[in-house]
């Protein structure tokens, strides 16, 4: 995956000056102008140039399609023809918020002809910023090392209109294979394939770093690929047993039964491949939901943190389903605006950009609510002339919570 780099110090930390400068006096400019005055101009801008984006532009820019379609994601526009008529009845707030009105025809040109990794490249940019802003942000179980989530989410698109995104039969489909830094929900990694791509092939370029822990289900459990990726690169996996595993114990360790814990165990795979696949020993810990009843087996390959730690890990991992939840649910990734494969990727990966925007805008502006409410309340005031800081000062609360359902929200 090609990844847009700092290439050069001065001008991103200018870049940052001028941001955080921008953000002390915002008196008079818009929620949507203060949203996208984050945008680091310069590296973008480095972006566009790489795929040659506007070249031959005459009046329309990458960067006008960016903040047209940061506006549709951000205030839930349908189709090409609603962004152009909401556009048009905002026409006198245009120019504040540093928006043009383009024609549907124009845009969905523009979806279709300018290159999608421009907007891959520069979401790249914003997950390294945003991954600073939240490096010293707590983790519930005190940890010190990075925690990561990897896991893939099917979005269905009509194969008629997309043939290029078979997946089974009379059905087209494409996968966005996301490994997320818990600290902050920010999506670190993102492969972006066909539906028909196997979820296995993610491990196969997933980016694995030293010391760090990644929370796998159990449909990713392939012992040559823990063994490979995680073990021979010093890294630690958790992760699911599945129920034909054939095994010995060769130890075990006492555990606390009042905490949930069954067993905490060492491991030898006996199968006459997988146990030349995975040659060590793995940790199984076995854990039981007193909530549920339901007994659970975790495989992991670190024998130093405790066995309720382990469990709890795991538990973590559901912070994937919810970032998955959450893109689908407020992103305008539901319906699309165009049916190339360079008009899909291009838009889900603006709704990526205006994603970490949105979690950079909550460290920056110091908001307290979470991302639900904060991205909901952006959306119903984004050409009012409020300070981002004070918005809550001036919005009733109480009318932007999300129906509980059991499973809580990011952040």
């Amino acid at each position: 995956m090609t990844v847009c780099k700092f290439f050069d110090k001065n001008f991103v930390l200018l870049d940052i000056v001028l941001i955080q400068f921008r953000l002390v006096m915002p008196i008079g400019k818009t929620v949507f102008s203060q949203l996208m005055e984050l945008v680091p101009e310069y590296e973008f801008q480095k972006c566009v140039d790489k795929y040659a984006g506007d070249f031959h532009a005459l009046k329309f820019t990458c960067r006008d399609q960016f903040r047209v379609m940061s506006y549709a994601q951000l205030t839930d526009r349908a189709s090409l023809r609603d962004i152009e008529a909401t556009l048009t009845v905002f026409s006198s707030k245009l120019y504040h918020s540093g928006l043009k009105l383009i024609s549907k025809s124009t845009l969905a040109y523009m979806n279709e002809t300018k290159d999608w990794q421009i907007y891959r490249d520069f979401a790249m940019v914003l997950i390294a910023w945003a991954q600073k802003l939240y490096r010293e942000d707590y983790f519930r179980l005190g940890l010190d090392e990075m925690v990561y989530a990897f896991d893939s989410s099917t979005i269905e698109l009509c194969l008629r209109l997309c043939p290029w995104a078979e997946y089974k039969e009379n059905s087209g489909a494409m996968k966005m294979h996301t490994l997320l830094n818990l600290r902050g929900s920010i999506p670190t990694f993102i492969w972006m394939t066909e539906g028909k791509v196997n979820d296995m092939n993610g491990l196969d370029v997933l980016p694995v770093e030293a010391g760090a822990y990644y929370l796998l289900d159990k449909g990713y459990v392939d012992f040559w690929r823990l063994y490979n990726y995680f073990q021979l690169r010093q890294a630690y996996f958790v992760t699911r047993a599945k129920d034909n595993m054939r095994f010995e114990v060769v130890g075990d360790r006492e555990v606390d039964m009042h905490a949930g814990l069954v067993s905490d165990q060492s491991i030898r795979l006996t199968g006459p491949l997988v146990s030349k696949d995975y040659p060590e020993l793995m940790r199984m810990v076995v854990y039981e939901d007193f909530a549920t009843n339901n007994v659970y087996r975790f495989l992991t390959n670190n024998f130093l943190i405790d066995a309720l730690t382990v469990a709890e890990l795991y538990r973590e991992r559901w912070q994937i389903e919810l970032f998955f939840k959450w893109v689908k649910q407020h992103l305008r990734i539901k319906s699309f605006f165009g049916t190339t494969r360079n008009a899909v990727f291009a838009q889900i990966w603006i709704a990526i950009c205006d994603y970490l925007l949105l979690i950079i805008a909550r460290k920056m502006f110091h908001i307290e609510q979470n991302l639900y409410i904060f991205s909901q309340a952006v959306g119903l005031v984004l050409f009012e002339k409020i300070p981002v800081a004070e918005l809550f000062n001036r919005i009733d609360n109480s009318k932007l919570e999300p129906e509980n359902d059991g499973q809580g929200w990011l952040f």
